[in-house]
Parts: C-alpha cells; structure tokens; sequence
C-alpha cells in the first residue's frame, strides 16, 4: 500500500513496473544509509558486545514493524523476515564498530 504522499500509479508495462520499483529501491538504500550512520553511533554508547546484540530489542524492532507493516497494508510475513535479516546484517556492523572503539591503543 502506497501512502498519501505517493499513491501507487497504475503501470502500462514492466518497464514502468520497474521504475517505480528502481525509483523505491533508491530512497530505500538512502535509508539504509541513514540507519548505518546510526548504528555505527550506537555502537560507542554500549559497553559489551551482549548489548550490541540485544535480542530483547531486535524482537521489539520487528514487532513494531510487523505491527506497522499491518497498518500500512504491507505483508507482514516479508517485513518481519526483511527486518530480521536487516538487523542481523547492522549488528554484524555495529559488532565491528565496538570492536574497534574498544581495542586497546596500538593494536591496530
């Protein structure tokens, strides 16, 4: 389901198709990017690599969003599978990024 701001446009061919698509994969990956940046901010804020996996909040993440997948006329089977591997493949990152904030000076 498209919101209000962008209504799904009824398409006359796969190209169309596949720009819209093209179009939606852009500012998906832009939020992705986003989200990196906040991520990586994260990681400075958390003690132990325990709390950079967090299960308890990765299951309150993909709650939310099925929740919202549902308001929004989104599959929630695919939301929740999409935020699952999203998160895991963040905390793959964010794990990096504390491992570096936290490695002992000249261990480079």
């Amino acid at each position: 389901m498209a919101s209000s701001e962008n209504p799904i446009q009824p398409c006359r061919s796969l190209e169309q198709v596949r720009s819209h698509i093209d179009r939606i994969d852009r500012q998906l990956v832009g939020l992705l990017a986003e989200r990196g940046a906040y991520v990586k901010q994260a990681a400075a804020f958390k003690t132990t690599t325990a709390n950079v996996r967090a299960p308890q909040r990765v299951e309150q993440v993909v709650a939310r969003a099925v929740a919202l997948a549902q308001e929004l006329g989104a599959d929630p089977k695919v939301t929740g599978q999409v935020y699952r591997a999203m998160i895991a493949a963040f905390i793959e990152s964010e794990l990096a990024e504390h491992a570096a904030l936290n490695a002992a000076p000249g261990q480079d």
